[in-house]
């Protein structure tokens, strides 16, 4: 026994020698991972390729992993959110010692892409998600965010209101999803979801914003990747991201100036005093034989030839000035910027004047465990509107009298009028009180009214990060954040103005105060498990919030010294919602996604309160696979496929459309009681069954690459279906109910597909070319109007609310038919092509033609949207342009409509003035039903031009660069009108598009 005990534990030692001899001969690998900025990175995963073995980095950043068998490993540093850092090193029988500097993966370099609630790498999307950095945005003379990315963007269309100082831009993606809910995006900055609703005194909510603060724009297209927003995200997400400072980084100081002018580009064309006179004596020819009735008319005419529309435009000058500071200090990072513009129109009187600032913290603490970002910005504006009424007027109003007249004379009332309307000429009656039906002086209405309006908006969050010290891959992130603005103004048309004259002026004015508080919550856990070559991406979180809105409802007053009357109201809606999103990658190459999202609207009744909006998406990352990995003409090639649902419940002029209200008669409508007269109250209709509105997308795409990514883009299909609209219809006739209703009525279809090109063609030490084109093909149709279900072929459909001068719907929303089709008479032509008066097809066929023979004809959308950009780089030259085009709208040509006949040149005491379309018509009367002026609106426009100049390094600069840039450089339509580019299509009173003409500075110290 005691010989075999001696001969076990001799056995025993032999192997454990043997052990300590192999761990003797095995090696180890140490070191340490720090950011750019050499700060320690907790948590980074170290591995050791086609092996299990790794570690993470602890506290300070260090790591280490020991028994290495001997031999060559490429050892990997990941990090979330930042580039992945890979290197090849041999292993022998001591220590290694290599050390990481991890590169932040910011949107600037394309490799994550901001999301909602967070961010992704950019090759685990599964959905259609487009990024625009600060190196592809538009340059020049730029008021608000949106402009940056006009033309850039597959799907994405942006349309000016027009050329106002600050306007109001409408942005679609993919066309919109809704009729009488809102078709907006859902537009977040910096993490808050802001309210894009209007506000009081600006005409553009946007343009409070420094466009010179935005980093990047991410714009989230499909149900897949716009779900986590549920209930807001029906008409897609626009994501953007201000600049931000770097911990450790020295001061630096950049100031951006702008100086340009704008111009008009041409004006509607009509007659000329002197064409004026030849037409109007052609007309008289025609329609009076009474001689002296005939000199009476003619002794209307004056003797100048004015040109209104010359004498209201101007040619206008605007600054635009940012300075920024940022940097960081003892580990703060921080940026602070001040803007100021001033911007006059080129109608006269307008003007837009705003002060902006922007302050971002971006600290870390407890060993980078905790990262605080906190934004904050402000803006201070006043706007003077200009009343476009002055831009119909100049067509219209006669162009044989003068702009001035002298001192009133009694003996000749109808010569002019006195200095008690300002010394404008206006035409007046016998005793010089100016005619009511009479056209007013253009110039007249811009100078003597006084619009003004001031807002106050500031929006800011702090946003607060924290990775867990025992599980770095588990974050909870708090957002805390609000949307505030103030605003009044008061508009004022004095006792001089005609067209207030009788009422000795008015005066009106209002004031707004909204509110929007915002709380999210959400865990974040991403963990690469390499064993199983997978990487799980997970987030669950709660939102909250609430929106507050205090306004008057304000009343005209006569008597500049009267207050209005106020009837103030206070609104609030309130939307509460839980998420989840779970990202799935395998082998680098199979992804899938899955979100859900449960919103609860105070919209709607306790009943119909909450909806579910779910989405998955799967993506296959072909470029992976070994059977083409190794290929060097594809550098990217993935397939992807998702399928989610959407919500709406953003109803524009009601917070409470379930629940029963009433409106105050106005005073002309009184019961009397005794002898007292009281206002009655009329019941609204609504309906106490109205529900969320609900949008399902189907998105295929594929990404791809060739050449090394020097020619990369993608194509993307999609199908989007809107169930239970929530739309606007009319109430049974003979009801006690106003005569719209706000319920869910049908369906609406859209299709399209997307394409975007970016190519590389040249790629130099000195030279390089970028190209980009995207084009977009889409048509969408209402499929479903009656609360039946079944539509009445004989209906129009729903009015849309344009109407023609006579007060007739132009525009009306039927099945079948795209929204805002229009409804109008089909026009007979003679064998010259020439239409004839009066004559219309008989187009219901029953052999006579009648009031009932309207049809649907044409719509406003368009059904392509093309967009192009260059940009070459020469040593320190650069030239770029961008430039869109919209085929298949149609626009209703309304000055045409409303001017274009005989009749629209003379009236019972006074005189107009008429379209040249007078000359190619010969209409007499008036056809403003007549399709004929529908014309097709298609068009190519330049939207940019640039060069510029980098001197680089100049003394104690750092940067200098120099830049000229002409904005609205060229548009090519067949459009009669002055511009083509309408929103809704109908042309009437639009403020033309200036060209701008820029030049810049900007330096580095």
């Amino acid at each position: 026994m005691k010989k075999n005990y001696h001969r076990k534990y001799g056995l025993l030692c032999l192997i454990m020698l043997s052990a300590l001899m192999g761990f003797a001969q095995s090696g180890s690998i140490s070191g340490r991972a720090t950011d750019e900025d050499k700060q320690a990175l907790p948590g980074v995963t170290i591995m050791l390729e086609g092996t299990s073995q790794g570690t993470t980095t602890d506290g300070n950043g260090d790591f280490k992993i020991t028994g290495i068998a001997p031999g060559t490993y490429t050892v990997r540093a990941q990090f979330v959110g930042y580039v992945t850092q890979q290197t090849s090193i041999n292993v022998s029988t001591g220590n290694v010692a290599i050390n990481f500097s991890l590169k932040t993966e910011t949107t600037a370099l394309g490799e994550v892409v901001v999301i909602g609630y967070g961010t992704q790498r950019k090759k685990d999307l599964t959905g259609s998600v487009a990024t625009v950095t600060a190196k592809e945005f538009n340059k020049g003379s730029l008021t608000t965010p949106e402009q940056l990315i006009s033309g850039k963007v597959a799907g994405v269309q942006i349309i000016s209101s027009g050329g106002a100082p600050g306007a109001g831009n409408t942005i679609r993606i993919r066309g919109g999803a809704s009729l009488n809910s809102s078709n907006d995006p859902l537009i977040v900055i910096d993490g808050v979801p802001v309210d894009n609703r209007g506000i009081a005194g600006v005409s553009n909510p946007l343009s409070v914003i420094n466009p010179n603060d935005i980093e990047s724009f991410s714009i989230l297209k499909d149900a897949s990747a716009a779900a986590i927003y549920g209930s807001r995200a029906s008409n897609g997400v626009i994501i953007i991201t201000t600049k931000k400072g770097s911990a450790g980084g020295k001061l630096k100081v950049n100031i951006n100036s702008i100086q340009s002018v704008s111009n008009k580009t041409g004006i509607v064309d009509v007659l000329t005093g002197d064409e004026y006179r030849t037409a109007f004596t052609q007309y008289l020819d025609k329609t009076e034989t009474d001689p002296a009735a005939r000199q009476a008319k003619l002794g209307l005419m004056g003797t100048a030839n004015t040109n209104w529309q010359n004498e209201i435009y101007q040619a206008a000058f605007k600054t635009d000035n940012t300075v920024s500071l940022s940097g960081g200090i003892k580990g703060l990072p921080y940026r602070l910027s001040i803007g100021y513009l001033n911007e006059n129109g080129i109608l006269k009187t307008s003007n837009f004047d705003r002060v902006t600032g922007a302050l971002n913290l971006s600290p870390k603490f407890f060993d980078n465990h905790l990262s605080v970002n906190a934004n904050f910005k402000g803006t201070l504006t006043k706007s003077r509107f200009a009343n476009t009424a002055a831009v119909g007027a100049a067509t219209s109003f006669n162009p044989t009298q003068p702009v001035h007249v002298a001192a009133y004379n009694p003996d000749q009332p109808l010569s002019g009028t006195n200095t008690n309307l300002g010394g404008y000429f206006e035409w007046v009656d016998d005793k010089g009180v100016p005619l009511q039906l009479a056209g007013k002086n253009p110039l007249s209405i811009l100078e003597q009214e006084n619009n003004t309006g001031y807002a106050n908006r500031s929006i800011g969050n702090v946003q607060l990060d924290y990775k867990f010290h025992f599980l770095p891959e588990l974050h909870a992130n708090l957002n805390v954040g609000y949307d505030v603005s103030k605003s009044h103004g008061t508009d004022i048309l004095p006792p001089t103005m005609a067209s207030v004259y009788t009422l000795k002026g008015t005066t009106s004015k209002y004031w707004q105060n909204k509110q929007n508080k915002l709380m999210d919550f959400y865990f974040n856990y991403v963990k690469d498990i390499t064993r199983i070559s997978s990487r799980i991406d997970a987030t669950a979180g709660y939102s909250y919030q609430d929106w507050i809105r205090d306004e008057p409802a304000v009343e005209y007053v006569s008597g500049l010294g009267n207050d209005p009357k106020r009837n103030p109201t206070k609104t609030q809606n309130t939307l509460i919602s839980y998420f989840g999103r779970l990202n799935y990658t395998f082998m680098d190459r199979y992804v899938l996604t899955g979100t859900i999202r449960t919103d609860g609207s105070s919209r709607f009744s306790p009943e119909n309160r909450w909806g579910v909006f779910p989405s998955g998406a799967v993506a296959w990352d072909i470029k992976q696979e070994p059977f083409i990995k190794a290929s060097k003409a594809v550098s990217q090639l993935k397939l992807r496929v998702g399928y989610g649902k959407t919500g709406q419940q953003d109803v524009t002029d009601n917070d409470y459309p379930y629940l029963a209200g009433y409106n105050r008669s106005d005073d002309a409508t009184t019961y009397p009681f005794g002898n007292t007269y009281y206002n009655l109250l009329r019941p609204n209709a609504y309906d106490q069954n109205i529900k969320w509105e609900e949008t399902t997308t189907f998105n295929t795409g594929i990404d791809f690459g060739f050449v090394n990514g020097r020619v990369n883009g993608s194509v993307d299909y999609f199908i989007r279906k809107t169930n239970d609209l929530i739309s606007r219809v009319v109430t049974s006739t003979g009801s006690n109910f106003s005569n719209f209703i706000l319920t869910n009525v049908g369906d609406m279809e859209s299709k399209g597909i997307e394409f975007n090109l970016n190519l590389i063609p040249v790629q130099s030490k000195d030279f390089n070319w970028d190209l980009n084109f995207n084009a977009t093909h889409y048509n969408n149709k209402i499929t479903n109007l009656t609360l039946s279900g079944i539509d009445d072929p004989k209906s129009p459909g729903t009015p849309a609310g344009s109407t023609s001068f006579t007060g007739t719907s132009l525009q009306y929303h039927k099945v079948g038919y795209p929204p805002f089709t229009y409804y109008v008479k089909k026009q007979k032509y003679d064998d010259k092509g020439k239409p004839i008066e009066g004559a219309y097809e008989d187009v219901n066929g029953n052999g006579t033609v009648e009031e009932t023979d309207f049809y649907h004809h044409k719509s406003p959308n368009p059904t392509v949207l093309l967009g192009m950009s260059s940009n070459l780089n020469y040593k320190k030259w650069s030239l770029g342009f961008t430039m869109r085009a919209n085929l298949g709208a149609y626009n209703y040509n309304s000055i045409a409509a409303n001017t274009g006949y005989g009749d629209a040149l003379s009236f019972a005491n006074f005189l107009a003035n008429a379209s040249s379309s007078i000359n190619k018509s010969g209409f007499l009367h008036n056809q403003q039903v007549s399709d004929y002026y529908i014309e097709k609106a298609s068009f190519l426009r330049m939207d940019n031009l640039n060069l510029a100049y980098s001197f680089g390094k100049v003394g104690k600069l750092t940067d200098l660069t120099l830049s000229a840039n002409v904005q609205n450089v060229f548009v090519v339509t067949g459009y009669s009108g002055l511009d083509p580019e309408v929103y809704k299509g109908i042309d009437n009173n639009f403020y033309p598009r200036p060209r701008i003409y820029s030049l810049g500075i900007n330096l580095g110290l």
